[in-house]
């Protein structure tokens, strides 16, 4: 078995631990955004290929105490580099730390990699590597004195699924928009409404989960070029995720006031092979309205932050809290940096969570149908007609 860590953003430590369960992974190990546990050459594919909210999944080679770079030295000499690197290998090294008496980051990479390259001298009986083969990126993290030695699986972030284009500016990253449905609990049966869908990246990601498509499926990772691992196992684990997808109904709408905007959105959605799963329309949220008489809305409004203007984002809190009281048979799930949100909108949030957009901090305000009873009710056409 091989010790396996899937890295996780600020507050979706517990989203990852739900799929690694999901996927079958037991003893699950949670700290400071790192998940770990015990897995196979498989299960590497198998993550990289599945897991929606994890940022990367590594091979944790070493974990050792380094209060000086000598101790630093031997420990990753300690790692059997010659049974795990070709002679060719393209060894890239980055670095972290966090308390340590090694605080120099470039220092401390530099000691990695001569480390790496004595351990190679010694397996091959050369002075010199030609760095001209698969690429390799170690990852040295240091905390409180304790170094963890890493290798990067996954290679682009899993947020890179492949089918997004053309993405504006502060846009939502795709593991964080799955990440939001997860907290949601949305489920295939619901009806899920984004008014303020952008790209398209909450209902793409959702329609992904309710169709059972694995998001690695339109992307390659860096572990596929390593010859220790055979392309056989990920020929493997796609054919099996494409047997696993399904064609199941579902109802989910992602509306836009900018048509140029959902034009992006549907190409983007039919990247994603989920196109037929998603009704696109262009409209103003103020003229929302719907036919069902449950359901969900889950949504990453323009905040002052993105959009330059607290006084506008100001008013769309208080027009949002106006208008989505009016469905009190819903629920709401709003992602904003605004932080006056609650003010503004009229309303305590009955749940609230600090997550990160990127570098912005945000906070998803959960509003259940059951805590609703604001009086008048205006008419509006139906802009998703359900």
């Amino acid at each position: 078995m091989i010790k396996l860590s899937a890295t996780a953003a600020f507050g979706l430590e517990s989203v990852v631990a739900r799929e690694l369960k999901g996927l079958g992974f037991g003893g699950v190990e949670v700290d400071n955004g790192r998940l770990s546990f015990a897995g196979t050459e498989r299960d590497i594919a198998k993550c990289n290929l599945w897991l929606r909210c994890a940022d990367r999944v590594l091979v944790e080679l070493a974990r050792f105490p380094a209060s000086d770079f000598e101790e630093l030295f031997q420990g990753v000499l300690k790692v059997p580099w010659g049974d795990i690197l070709p002679r060719d290998a393209a060894v890239h090294v980055s670095g972290r730390s966090v308390r340590s008496k090694l605080s120099s980051v470039p220092a401390c990479q530099s000691v990695v990699k001569k480390a790496i390259v004595e351990a190679l001298k010694r397996k091959y009986h050369a002075g010199t590597f030609p760095e001209t083969g698969p690429r390799f990126n170690v990852e040295i993290s240091l905390r409180r004195d304790i170094a963890i030695v890493d290798m990067d699986t996954t290679g682009p972030g899993l947020h890179r699924r492949g089918y997004r284009s053309g993405a504006g500016e502060a846009a939502l990253k795709e593991t964080l928009a799955a990440g939001l449905v997860y907290l949601s609990r949305w489920k295939p049966g619901t009806t899920l409404a984004d008014p303020f869908c952008g790209s398209g990246t909450i209902a793409i990601e959702a329609a992904m989960m309710g169709r059972n498509v694995a998001p690695g499926m339109g992307r390659r990772f860096a572990s596929e070029e390593w010859p220790l691992i055979s392309s056989g196992t990920w020929e493997d684990a796609r054919q099996e995720a494409v047997g696993l997808s399904n064609r199941e109904e579902l109802h989910i709408m992602a509306s836009d006031i900018d048509e140029g905007v959902i034009v992006k959105a549907r190409r983007n959605a039919r990247h994603a092979g989920v196109l037929s799963a998603v009704t696109f329309g262009k409209g103003d949220f103020r003229d929302l309205s719907f036919a069902s008489p449950k359901g969900m809305v889950i949504c990453n409004p323009p905040y002052g932050e993105r959009s330059g203007d607290r006084k506008t984002a100001a008013e769309q809190a208080g027009e949002m809290g106006r208008l989505f009281g009016q469905f009190p048979a819903w629920s709401f799930f709003i992602l904003t940096a605004f932080e006056d949100f609650e003010k503004h909108y009229g309303r305590h949030a009955d749940r609230n969570r600090k997550l990160y957009n990127g570098r912005i901090q945000c906070y998803l305000y959960e509003y259940g149908s059951s805590k609703f009873r604001v009086p008048g009710q205006r008419t509006s056409q139906s802009l998703f007609g359900i």
